[in-house]
């Protein structure tokens, strides 16, 4: 047997559940590689049952397309092709040549943002702490940019950014195309928001090689901040490139008092995600765990808004951004 090392991405879940599991060992071929990348998905995949993946249908399918003579290229191309079969962002192959994904989640969705006009809106006057730039808009509304969660912010930054716009009538958040990254980076801003201790969601883990082994499910709360919090009205602006920790964030503050979620449905990625290694080298990302709502409601496929709105081409052509625009109209209504 051969041992593979599984990393869960996580940092917040990594004292819980990294692990080395034993699987199988198979030759360096392409029937090897095959085989092992399908047994490593059939048994530690977590959205087989959800998704209704006929994974044994999936194995006859692409085992009769394998040839031992065929070139890694052509291997890879049907390794992705089978892989699309789940419909999961988190589900990468890496190789020295390419990176195999699945980013339909978004792409036939409008974008719902424009960079530019974020330009626009932030101009040369704008703070930078950590990864948040932020500025107080000419009618008193906060506006923070946060773009990646796999780049930090500590306690200090957001205590600034807090301090900065505690005048302000209210504060826009605006985590449009984000990727995703590291959910600490996000829990510790989301905690600015809470006040008192909140059940966000849930969590389990695979405890066998069935589709269904799963551990009971583990709560994830909130803890409010013991630093400075914001208590004015809160916008939090999505597009469909909100996904992975992006997603989480939004699960998380759409529980917050005082905040609304604005835009469009988020694009999920709820599952984190382990890689292991294939026989060839390769590395096969997948999603492990399951993460679910506060009513253990599966958020894999995205998060609606409270309130939708979608970018108008003639509010573009007049250098205004739609998203921002309703939002400031909200604070507005409330102040």
């Amino acid at each position: 047997m051969k041992r593979i090392l599984m990393y869960i991405s996580a940092l917040w879940f990594l004292s819980a559940f990294f692990s080395c599991v034993e699987i199988e060992e198979y030759p360096n071929t392409p029937r090897g590689t095959f085989e092992a990348l399908w047994k490593i998905m059939d048994e530690h995949y977590c959205f087989f049952e959800y998704k209704q993946v006929d994974w044994n249908r999936v194995h006859a399918d692409y085992a009769k397309r394998i040839d031992n003579n065929m070139n890694q290229e052509s291997l890879f191309m049907l390794l992705d092709e089978m892989l699309w079969e789940v419909k999961d962002g988190h589900v990468n192959i890496s190789s020295p040549f390419d990176f195999a994904r699945y980013w339909k989640w978004y792409q036939e969705h409008p974008a719902n943002f424009d960079q530019k006009l974020i330009d626009d809106y932030l101009g040369f006057d704008y703070h930078i702490s950590g990864a948040i730039q932020y500025k107080i808009l000419s009618d008193n509304v906060g506006y923070l940019r946060y773009s990646d969660f796999s780049r930090g912010i500590g306690e200090s930054n957001i205590d600034y950014i807090i301090e900065k716009m505690r005048l302000c009538s209210g504060l826009i958040i605006d985590v449009r195309n984000n990727g995703g990254g590291v959910l600490t980076n996000a829990d510790i801003l989301a905690a600015r928001f809470f006040n008192q201790k909140t059940l966000v969601g849930y969590i389990q883990h695979k405890t066998g090689k069935g589709h269904n082994d799963f551990s009971k499910p583990h709560p994830k709360y909130i803890e409010p901040s013991t630093r400075l919090r914001f208590q004015k009205p809160v916008i939090v602006l999505t597009n469909r490139r909100c996904f992975s920790t992006t997603n989480d964030f939004v699960n998380t503050m759409r529980l917050a008092p005082n905040v609304t979620i604005l835009g469009d449905k988020t694009g999920g990625g709820s599952g984190l995600p382990f890689t292991s290694e294939l026989p060839n080298g390769w590395s096969i990302r997948f999603s492990a765990c399951p993460m679910f709502d506060a009513d253990m409601q599966h958020i894999e496929f995205g998060i609606e808004p409270d309130v939708y709105v979608a970018l108008l081409e003639e509010d573009v052509q007049r250098g205004k951004d739609t998203l921002i625009e309703a939002a400031r109209d909200i604070i507005k209504e409330n102040d």
